[in-house]
Formats: C-alpha cells, sequence, structure tokens
C-alpha cells in the first residue's frame, strides 16, 4: 500500500479526527516556518513573554518589526492544506482542528470547529484590562505614528515579523491601550507564556471524543502541541502524521507520510469524497 491509499485507509478506519497543524500547512500561503526538516531552529528564537512584558525597548523592537511584517499575514490566504481540511470537515470527518498557528487560515478556508491553540494574530490584548481589539486598527496606528519606518525593506520571517537589524527601536512609537494606557501585546501565546486553561481543557474534551488524531505540517517541537499527540498515545487512540522531516513524536506514530502536506491533503480529501 502506497503512502496515499495508506493515509485514506487511515482516515477511513478512524472517521472522527482529532486534527493537529502546524505551519507546514500555511508555509504554502507564504508564510515563513520556523524549523527545519530535523526540527531545528532556522533562526533565533522568537522574543518570550518574559522579555515582551519586562522590557520597553523590547516592545518597541517587536512593534517595528511586526509593523513592517504584518501585511505578509493580513495578506495571505488559504492554500491546498487549509482548503482540504475543510473539505474533510464538511463530508465528516474531522471532530475538531487544533492548529498550532496563529494565522487565522484555517477558519478562512471554512474550518468551523476550530481551536487557536496559540491565540490570533490578527487581535491585540490589553494586558492590563484584557481589552481586545483588532490588529489591523493597530497597524494603521503605528504606521500614523512612524511614518519613517513605513519605507523600510526587510526580510519577512515567520507570524509577521520581518527582520530589522542594525536599527535604533528607542523613537519607535508604540500606542497604549487607549482604554486604560495599559500595555499591548498581540493575542498570541508567545514562548515562556501558558496556554490558557479552558483551551488545553476544551481541546483535551474533543480529543476524547474523537478516534484518532491526524497530525498535518507539524514537527510537534513545541510541547504545548505535543502532548495531545502523548494523551492520544497513552489513551490508545493512533496517531498518523502528514510531514516532510522529523517530528518530537515519530516513535509515536502509527503512520507517517513524508510528503508535502498540501498535496497530500488536496490528495486526501479528494479521495474520500
Amino acid at each position: 500500500m502506497d503512502s496515499a491509499a495508506a493515509l485514506a485507509d487511515f482516515v477511513l478506519r478512524h472517521p472522527r479526527l482529532f486534527v493537529l497543524t502546524g505551519a507546514g500547512c500555511s508555509t504554502e500561503s507564504g508564510i515563513p516556518d520556523y524549523r527545519d526538516g530535523n526540527g531545528d531552529w532556522k533562526r533565533p528564537a522568537p522574543v518570550t513573554y518574559q522579555a515582551f512584558m519586562g522590557d520597553e525597548l523590547t516592545r518597541r523592537r517587536y512593534w517595528a518589526r511586526s509593523m513592517i511584517g504584518f501585511p505578509v499575514m493580513a495578506g495571505a490566504r488559504p492554500g491546498a492544506a487549509h482548503l482540504a481540511l475543510a473539505r474533510m470537515e464538511g463530508a465528516g470527518h474531522v471532530g475538531l482542528l487544533l492548529t498550532q498557528n496563529v494565522d487565522g487560515l484555517h477558519s478562512a478556508s471554512g474550518s468551523r470547529n476550530t481551536i487557536d491553540l496559540h491565540g490570533r494574530i490578527d487581535a491585540v490584548r490589553c494586558m492590563a484590562c484584557d481589552t481586545r481589539s483588532p490588529r489591523a486598527a493597530l497597524q494603521a496606528d503605528l504606521l500614523r505614528r512612524n511614518r519613517a519606518w513605513a519605507g523600510f525593506e526587510a526580510r519577512i520571517a515567520p507570524d509577521g515579523d520581518a527582520d530589522l537589524d542594525g536599527r535604533d527601536f528607542a523613537s519607535f512609537d508604540v500606542p497604549a491601550c487607549e482604554h486604560c494606557g495599559g500595555v499591548l501585546k498581540p493575542d498570541v501565546v508567545f514562548f515562556g507564556e501558558s496556554v490558557p486553561a479552558q483551551r488545553v481543557a476544551d481541546a483535551r474534551s474533543a480529543l476524547a471524543e474523537c478516534d484518532a488524531v491526524l497530525v498535518a505540517g507539524s514537527s510537534l517541537m513545541v510541547y504545548s502541541g505535543f502532548r495531545f499527540v502523548q494523551a492520544a498515545a497513552a489513551a490508545g487512540k493512533p496517531v498518523a502524521a502528514v510531514n516532510l522531516g522529523r517530528t518530537r513524536a515519530d516513535d509515536l506514530l502509527a503512520l507517517k507520510v513524508e510528503r508535502p502536506v498540501g498535496e497530500a491533503l488536496a490528495e486526501l480529501a479528494a479521495g474520500l469524497e
């Protein structure tokens, strides 16, 4: 049985899937990923929650880079992997889609039963009063306050970041919360920050009701996603993965398909209809 047939057989034998997705689903949409085929960092690790919250210059640096990089995220459109998983949900194969991505492309593709494990980059949260606001509104404000930065060219990095090496960020003007004056942060889970407990509980409840796990486009090197594969294995639920390169869960997998995730899932979705 070839890999495509084995994957289709896996899905047909396990009619209610818990799907866990990662950055590999969005690279075809023009959003860079963090890791190489061995699961190692391609670039310096992103800013931590502790550094962002503890240092004003770090926050200025983050928002300057984000102002330059955000248009790539805002303009991204669903790729083959997102569309295939939405089709699979529509056909009744997906119990829950849990994504580690923050780009919102699964929802944009039509997936409805979705949890954004690490939040959404298109929203901003005040860390003092917990007010949420659209990232697009903050983008407009950042551009208005920092017109001299708007024309800078930079290499685009993962999650709406951009490489602005050698710049002095001390003068970059970052607004405070208009309601309380608090620190504004993207409504995403930074490294060093905990995933909200209710979000984890909801995902665990969905996992308990599913027959198997399908990992799509993730090396699972981040524990917040890997733990759901561990939980599935501990419960005796089989796990399949579609991913190019090593995953942290290779020794837990019942099936691994090493093909481009968009190509493999598009073929799978078409074959299941």
